[in-house]
């Protein structure tokens, strides 16, 4: 059993290997994202407990915690905390609040978010900074802009390389034409099932969003279509999702 473990584990790493690559020498911000996919019925009261939650935070101004809340059109919740390693998964960040609540106080919490959803989990995902097209600076979150779309580029590992090389050419073209689309680039890490880059676009909202993207697409004319056709060829799926951050239901300790 111990064997067949370390195989299992081994074979993991080998097939993480090129976006952990990519991480590291890239010096990549890393994320640690739950996702709760909350009831359609429980969506309300899943908000209430997340404010809860986070007004218990931040009266007992707890350290180790630091969070933005976003959610798409079909009820998926994220909860994203920016990490500098994966030794930081080892700490139990928890345990000062539920020291503070009392323990009763704090489970029953947590009794409240699982009423909401039956599935969730924990993975991470990096900001890719070489791949971003943000020409003042790169920053995840953009004032007055709450609405985001986020594509999803699934790739074969066969393909990582050939898809990141399209990308670099696509913000290449966007730097050269001057482009007032914005976008963020991520790529999956440990705790994922296959491999994806994620382009996040922010705008005011879908009316604004759609004018961006139309007058990027005029902007970019023939190129832009060019780049993009050959981008997809090396796409296994693409799909996109609407929604927006919650800034009021966001974390940061007081120094």
């Amino acid at each position: 059993m111990k064997t067949l473990r370390k195989t299992l584990i081994l074979a993991l790493l080998i097939s993480q290997l090129p976006f952990m690559l990519l991480a590291q020498e890239e010096k990549n911000q890393a994320f640690y994202i739950h996702e709760d996919q909350v009831k359609p019925s429980m969506i309300q009261e899943y908000e209430m407990v997340s404010k809860d939650f986070m007004e218990a935070c931040k009266e007992h101004n707890i350290q180790d915690l630091k969070w933005q809340v976003a959610s798409t059109n079909t009820g998926r919740y994220f909860t994203i905390s920016p990490i500098e390693n994966m030794a930081e998964l080892d700490k139990n960040v928890m345990a000062p609040l539920a020291e503070k609540m009392g323990e009763e106080a704090f489970m029953n919490m947590f009794k409240r978010f699982n009423e909401c959803y039956e599935k969730h989990g924990d993975y991470i995902i990096y900001l890719n900074k070489e791949l971003t097209y943000m020409p003042d600076s790169i920053s995840t979150t953009t004032e007055g802009q709450n609405y985001r779309k986020w594509h999803f580029l699934n790739v074969t590992p066969s393909n990582i390389q050939n898809l990141k090389g399209k990308l670099k050419e696509l913000k290449a073209l966007y730097t050269k034409k001057g482009s007032k689309e914005f976008y963020r680039i991520y790529h999956s890490g440990f705790g994922t099932m296959g491999d994806y880059y994620l382009a996040v676009v922010s705008a005011i909202d879908a009316e604004d969003y759609a004018k961006k993207s139309k007058e990027n697409e005029m902007l970019l004319g023939e190129e832009g279509k060019k780049i993009f056709q050959e981008l997809f060829g090396y796409v296994q799926e693409y799909k996109t999702e609407s929604g927006g951050m919650h800034p009021e239901l966001a974390y940061a300790p007081k120094q």
